[in-house]
């Protein structure tokens, strides 16, 4: 009999920030990140692939040297994954930031009582996708919020128009 407690089962402790360290030719894992170097498709030439953990799709791939023999892949080492992994990590950044501004938009109209930001925040559920359109004052308090499409375009002339219309329902 087996005893798989957590206390006796070496898979229990394992967490990715254990995960050991590779460094061969074509392979590197480290600090979260893989460089994996894969024969390109196209052509004779290699590429490098850099996957986070955790992610099922490179964060990048891009063209591999290759060596003094004109037929293999250069050997990566530690300046290359390093390079590798900055270059990754801000794909992955800039990524980030243009869904953001996608899915949220920002602008401030002026009412009798004063400058009203009004914000648009997408909710982009699988099932059920929806927007919030919310008022926010001076002090960044919320006046108003309704649920609208999430195809709703926010526009200055909108915004204005929601504001005057005393922050009611939204068509």
């Amino acid at each position: 009999m087996t005893d798989s407690s957590p206390a006796t089962d070496p898979a229990a402790d394992f967490s990715p920030d254990d995960a050991e360290v590779i460094q061969e030719p074509r392979l590197w894992h480290k600090d979260g990140w893989t460089a994996r170097v894969i024969k390109n498709e196209d052509d004779d030439g290699w590429a490098v692939a850099m996957i986070k953990d955790g992610e099922p799709e490179p964060a990048l791939v891009g063209p591999w040297t290759m060596g003094r023999d004109k037929k293999n892949p250069k050997p990566l080492d530690t300046s290359a994954f390093n390079t590798l992994v900055k270059t990754a990590s801000e794909v992955l950044r800039r990524h980030e930031q243009q869904l953001h501004a996608q899915l949220h938009k920002r602008m401030s109209v002026e009412t009798g009582e004063g400058d009203v930001e009004v914000t648009l925040d997408i909710v982009p559920d699988e099932y059920e996708p929806y927007a919030l359109l919310s008022a926010l004052d001076a002090f960044g308090e919320r006046i108003a919020q309704v649920r609208v499409a999430p195809n709703f375009k926010l526009t200055k002339a909108r915004a204005q128009a929601w504001a005057e219309g005393g922050f009611g329902r939204v068509e």
